[in-house]
């Protein structure tokens, strides 16, 4: 078990403070956005040895695949940690943005590689061959869009603008059966004339600001990208507002965007995300329409299950990743944290002792598969794993 050193990324959406505050360091002024626990090539973290120093988990985990992850975990995903821990801190909203299953994201990845697309070209869409579930837990108050809303909910919310241009939409979302009416619609706004749709957003964002309540999130979206057609493709979705410690969970295909606060991020080892507005990155419509999953559905806010040993578990339908946590008491017994699994636990809260080693909240530590580890002290761990 070893300390990790960990990346953060400086994505203009970061918030400048959460991440630092959370770490209880002076904020440097600029975004941070997401700080990277785990083995991604993209930005591995580091395994800070007794000697000092340190080493990509990308290649210690190379080096002896069976003994990091166990041979469990090797055989049923391959010799890579299977999931990516995050911090995430949104200051301002993310992209409105699907993620593909795992056939949409091989044949994917292949064709992009059959063509030489350079893997860090900006227009890049497929940057693996594998799926991206995910699972985003609050530590502050979090808001987000997650997943279609009843059409019927949709042209409630448009007509309410009364904005000429919003109509035809008003009148497709009660005309069509609900997969025909989103998909119609959200194909509509994505591929409207750019002119025309900057337009209706002005005024959309007007009325939203001028009518407040349930509209507010629209006209805060339009103030960061103004003239955007994800303004107008948000009010397709269910916006969410999560308390510290409720969660969603994202499948494959479901539109989503994060718009503020911040979390405990956790998901398949992959970085294949399909945007289709709200971002200044590669926008790809025609493939994006492809993966949306047009299902009007209830986001399904998830609360932790509590076991006998103090593990809050967060149950989601992947092998990839399990997450969990642990809130521990003074003078509680040890937590036998032991698991035949590899394992990154993060502290979010107060001055736990993981083993030997004390630590702070954002510190974190990765635990090889099979090696006993226990938990004591004050304070709040994360714990992700896979499913064993």
């Amino acid at each position: 078990m070893d300390r990790l050193s960990n990346t953060v990324r400086p994505y203009a959406w970061g918030s400048t403070t959460a991440i630092p505050e959370l770490l209880g360091i002076a904020p440097t002024g600029e975004p941070q956005a997401e700080m990277w626990m785990g083995a991604h090539p993209g930005a591995p973290s580091r395994l800070t040895r007794i000697s000092g120093t340190e080493e990509p988990l990308t290649d210690i985990i190379a080096a002896d695949p069976e003994g990091e992850l166990g041979p469990a975990t090797v055989e049923k995903f391959g010799p890579r940690l299977p999931f990516l821990l995050k911090l995430l801190a949104a200051g301002a909203p993310l992209s409105l943005q699907v993620h593909p299953d795992l056939a949409q994201a091989k044949k994917g990845y292949e064709d992009e590689e059959r063509r030489s697309v350079p893997i860090d070209a900006p227009h890049r869409t497929y940057k693996d061959a594998n799926h991206k579930p995910e699972l985003i837990c609050a530590l502050t108050p979090f808001e987000g869009l997650c997943g279609f809303r009843r059409p019927s909910e949709a042209a409630e919310a448009m007509a309410a603008l009364d904005v000429d241009s919003l109509k035809p939409y008003v009148d497709l979302l009660d005309a069509h059966p609900e997969e025909a009416a989103l998909r119609e619609v959200l194909t509509a706004i994505l591929t409207a004339d750019p002119t025309e749709m900057a337009e209706t957003v002005t005024a959309a964002a007007a009325a939203a600001e001028r009518l407040g309540g349930a509209h507010a999130p629209y006209a805060r979206i339009a103030h960061h990208f103004p003239g955007d057609p994800g303004v107008i493709a948000a009010m397709l979705l269910n916006h969410v507002q999560l308390q510290p410690g409720e969660a969603l969970f994202l499948g494959a295909g479901v539109p989503h965007a994060y718009l503020g606060g911040l979390g405990v991020e956790i998901m398949a080892n992959s970085d294949n995300v399909l945007r289709c507005g709200l971002t200044p990155k590669h926008i790809d419509v025609p493939e994006l329409l492809g993966i949306v999953r047009f299902e009007a559905a209830d986001p399904g806010i998830l609360r932790p299950e509590a076991s006998p040993s103090g593990e809050e578990l967060y149950e989601t339908p992947v092998d990839e990743f399990r997450l969990s946590r642990f809130d521990l008491s003074p003078g509680a017994a040890p937590v036998d944290l032991t698991r035949s699994a590899p394992q990154i636990l993060l502290c979010t809260a107060g001055a736990p002792r993981v083993g030997t080693l004390g630590l702070a909240p954002g510190a974190s530590v990765f635990v090889p598969s099979g090696e006993k580890v226990e938990a004591s002290g004050t304070g709040t761990l994360f714990r992700a794993t896979v499913v064993a």
